[in-house]
């Protein structure tokens, strides 16, 4: 790739896309929670334009058709498989993986993009508080399961690569309350208290995971800014934004706050999943295309250990490579 792509906050995922088509063609990719109108949708559609094969993820098959068809409307000759899995249930991710470690291809790269805020508090049928389920848990158990057509695609010149899009809002907390992660408590839930947390569980994930694979596969996490995307649907959403001067009173956008187009913030996860400036960075952090320093909490190699250790007893298994 020529150094002058130098990416930014306006960079949309397209032009990175065009910029590292060399890098994307021939490669098989994996997209979860990829509803129309959503970053992950939009980093699937991107992609569909020079990758040999987009997995799509979701829960319901019919918006994994709808996404499917708008894809397909844009790249006609774009190959889309839907797979679907709720990452809230331990048995969907093991039947999901089954199913993708069934297909002929290898999987170049794994974008662990869903994630979810339920306004209330809920645990999984395997005792899983709902939210680490869909933004940790759930997305750790799958990567750990896909990981053999993972390290298939490895070659002498490519390490193929997990995303994990985190937030910048995982600066706002603490960090990953730990007692909270083994013995979630409904009295101490918060919707927007605990995103943070998992936010920064994904970003001690992408660290963890370069490190143990020793340069098997390497692992980044990022923020894709500020979108008005599916999200806002949510009454709960909504309100908390309003609260934080996201959105005025009447629901329209402050103009205090730096948005993204839904092009612009898939934009970063592009980077994180082919820029091959970034071969030599593994666990790194990035936001607006470019490698930023995360959250000292978040950053910190004995967390992040921590962090994996307690994941591998939650799911029931190791986690080895």
């Amino acid at each position: 790739m020529s150094a002058q792509n130098n990416f930014s906050f306006n960079t949309t995922a397209e032009e990175v896309v065009s910029a590292l088509a060399s890098e994307i063609k021939g490669k098989n990719v994996l997209v979860t929670g990829t509803s129309i109108n959503g970053i992950g949708f939009e980093t699937a559609r991107t992609l569909a334009k020079y990758a040999n094969l987009v997995i799509i993820t979701g829960h319901n098959q019919e918006r994994l058709e709808l996404s499917k068809e708008a894809i397909k409307k844009d790249y006609p000759s774009a190959n889309i498989h839907c797979l679907t899995i709720d990452l809230l249930s331990f048995a969907s991710i093991r039947k999901a993986a089954a199913e993708v470690n069934a297909l002929p291809e290898p999987l170049h790269v794994l974008i662990n993009n869903a994630a979810s805020v339920p306004e209330h508090f809920s645990v999984t049928e395997d005792g899983i508080e709902s939210q680490y389920a869909t933004n940790h848990i759930g997305p750790f158990l799958f990567t750990k399961l896909v990981t053999p057509k993972i390290l298939a695609a490895a070659t002498s010149t490519y390490t193929p690569r997990v995303v994990w899009v985190s937030s910048e809002a995982h600066r706002t907390g603490p960090g990953v309350d730990f007692a909270e992660l083994t013995n979630p408590d409904p009295a101490k839930y918060a919707a927007f208290k605990k995103y943070p947390e998992t936010k920064s569980a994904n970003v001690l994930s992408a660290i963890e995971l370069s490190k143990r694979s020793k340069g098997k596969i390497n692992s980044y996490s990022l923020d894709p800014g500020v979108i008005y995307s599916r999200a806002y649907e949510q009454a709960h959403v909504v309100q908390t934004f309003k609260g934080l001067g996201f959105l005025h009173e009447d629901g329209a956008k402050s103009d205090s706050i730096p948005w993204k187009t839904l092009g612009q913030g898939a934009s970063t996860t592009v980077v994180a999943a082919f820029d091959p400036r970034l071969n030599d960075k593994p666990g790194v952090y990035l936001k607006d295309c470019v490698v930023t320093e995360a959250a000292s909490h978040s950053a910190d190699p004995a967390a992040a250990e921590k962090l994996w250790n307690i994941t591998e007893t939650i799911i029931g298994e190791k986690y080895t490579f």
